[in-house]
């Protein structure tokens, strides 16, 4: 018969500890969680023309210098009665850029009447990096930061720049993924709501 090497005091291996063990399932199973809620959000697309926004509705602090009427903050409800346009940005997004001379022509032209409204919610950014980019712009409509992002998350955002145009009822009557084209594009969304 043949002895074995091993000392007989010496520890026997066992696999990873049990604390290891489930840290790693763990770990494993919030994964597979995340990527199943992805999926079914990109299977779910962005909100589409007809849905009613009562179910996003959200409050949003503005940056100072930004306020809607005085006010710091802005809420989807408060603007029901008017036309209503939000755009998701970000400094970082270089197709934002292209199209935020046509946003701030299209505010600047509605403004006066105040039966239309934009909104500039910012994605994913630094506050300074946002103040830098409204101001070479010269954006005057009310923004603000998407905190936590849960307004971009309730929207369903694919990306930025993506712009919703809800009526006074507060219905999404027109989704522009992407950026716009003219300032031209975006009044004839406008005018037709207004004629509506």
């Amino acid at each position: 018969m043949t002895e074995e090497n091993t000392p007989k005091n010496s520890p026997q291996k066992r696999g990873m500890p049990l604390w290891v063990q489930i840290t790693v399932w763990s770990v494993l199973v919030a994964l597979l969680v995340v990527v199943f809620m992805g999926l079914q959000r990109a299977q779910e697309g962005n909100v589409q023309t007809g849905e009613e926004t009562g179910k996003f509705d959200f409050t949003m602090p503005l940056f100072e210098g930004y306020y809607h009427e005085g006010a710091q903050e802005i809420s989807l409800t408060d603007l029901r009665g008017k036309i209503v346009v939000l755009n998701f940005w970000a400094s970082w997004c270089v197709t934002c850029k292209d199209e935020a001379v046509e946003l701030e022509e299209a505010w600047r032209y509605y403004q006066p009447d105040g039966e239309v409204v934009f909104i500039g919610i910012d994605y994913v950014d630094t506050e300074p990096e946002a103040r830098v980019y409204l101001k070479r712009y010269d954006i005057t409509y009310p923004n603000g930061p998407d905190m936590g992002t849960k307004i971009s998350q309730a929207f369903r955002i694919q990306g930025v720049p993506e712009t919703y145009f809800l009526d006074r009822d507060g219905v999404v009557k027109h989704v522009q993924l992407g950026p716009f084209q003219s300032t031209a594009q975006i009044m004839s969304i406008i005018d037709a709501l207004l004629a509506e």
